[in-house]
């Protein structure tokens, strides 16, 4: 195939997909109109954030502050009522909340609570949070510190999550499958912690990305990187248009395209900084160029000393992630190993939690 024929593929490709996502946008997004007042009926789809005597959530496109009680959890189902007010839901009422009861829900939530009986606050939070991404259980003084010091993306579930979830995965099941007979568990196991630790943004972009790039695999061909990234980005949309605004969505792409940019440039320049921190510091750095502009846009404001503490507490993440998913699970069935397990991990989230500390 001529240079000249696959760059006009590519092209009428790209006009489908944004073509196909300016259509799914303007005909599946809600009409509302200022002072309307509406009732939603919707399943939570990520933890509600608490604050001191609220809990925040967004669903419908609307973002809704609610009273701390009766407390919304990941999958419960919710109908409520209120007024509109730009991309908020003014005066709303909470009418009935049901819990989910869902196989990923429940499990979740026992999970969530042996670390809760084994681990104090902020650690319990901070576990739930890395590993399942729930918001809903991280102390609000320490959350408001992790967001001030730059590391709520390793705080919550992100990308970096399925990444490892995928590492994992692969090298254990390698050790018995082929790779290309390994990968329908592979992404079992991806679809598995996607109903555990919720369908947020970044989640959803990392196993599609991983998705498509076993689907080229099992092909047997060799993609870019940056063809998944962007085909990514254009099926989630489509599929869920409201994305579109979302700015967990646009952090997660930017910072994703910013390490693939940036990250191997400046780990050359970054030789004389010890291994167990050169990686962390290096990708936080390569991050940091594409977020910071957006966060200072957003917020106003940014905290210059980020690259620095993700470098510090990123060392940690695998470790915990690993100690800490085993402890839980085994925790459902032998409650005493499952201790055993999450008390050697209590000297990395004391780490954490220090450098949050001190930083914050």
């Amino acid at each position: 195939m001529s240079k000249k024929t696959q760059f006009f593929r590519n092209l009428a490709l790209v006009i489908l997909l944004i073509s196909l996502i300016v259509f799914r946008y303007f005909t599946t997004r809600p009409v509302y109109k200022n002072g309307d007042t509406v009732r939603i009926t919707a399943t939570v789809f990520s933890d509600p954030v608490s604050y001191p005597g609220t809990q925040s959530l967004k669903v419908a496109g609307l973002k809704i502050y609610l009273p701390s009680f009766p407390a919304v959890s990941y999958g419960d189902r919710v109908i409520i009522e209120g007024v509109i007010d730009g991309d908020k839901l003014g005066q709303p009422k909470l009418v009935s909340v049901k819990e989910s009861q869902s196989f990923g829900s429940g499990v979740r939530y026992k999970i969530i609570s042996f670390y809760q009986k084994v681990l104090p606050q902020p650690m319990s939070g901070l576990v739930a949070g890395i590993i399942l991404g729930s918001k809903g259980t991280i102390a609000a003084d320490f959350w408001n510190k992790v967001k001030l010091t730059g590391v709520a993306h390793v705080v919550v579930a992100s990308g970096t999550n399925v990444t490892f979830v995928v590492s994992f995965l692969l090298g254990i099941s390698s050790y018995f499958l082929p790779r290309r007979k390994a990968i329908p568990f592979v992404i079992l196991g991806i679809t598995l912690y996607l109903f555990l630790s919720g369908f947020d943004a970044p989640l959803v972009r990392a196993a599609v990305m991983a998705l498509l790039a076993f689907g080229a695999i099992g092909a047997g061909r060799l993609v870019s990187t940056w063809r998944i990234l962007f085909i990514t980005a254009a099926l989630m949309l489509i599929i869920q248009p409201d994305w579109a605004t979302d700015l967990g969505f646009a952090l997660s792409f930017v910072s994703t395209a910013s390490i693939m940019l940036f990250e191997k440039r400046i780990g050359k320049f970054l030789k004389f900084v010890p291994g167990v921190l050169r990686q962390g510091l290096s990708t936080s750095f390569a991050a940091q160029i594409g977020v910071a502009p957006i966060l200072f846009i957003t917020f106003g404001q940014f905290n210059i000393w980020s690259p620095l503490i993700n470098a510090l507490v990123l060392w940690t993440i695998p470790y915990i992630m690993i100690l800490g998913s085993i402890g839980g699970a085994v925790g459902l069935k032998f409650p005493f190993l499952g201790k055993l397990i999450l008390w050697l991990s209590y000297p990395l989230i004391w780490w954490f939690v220090s450098i949050v500390q001190i930083f914050g």
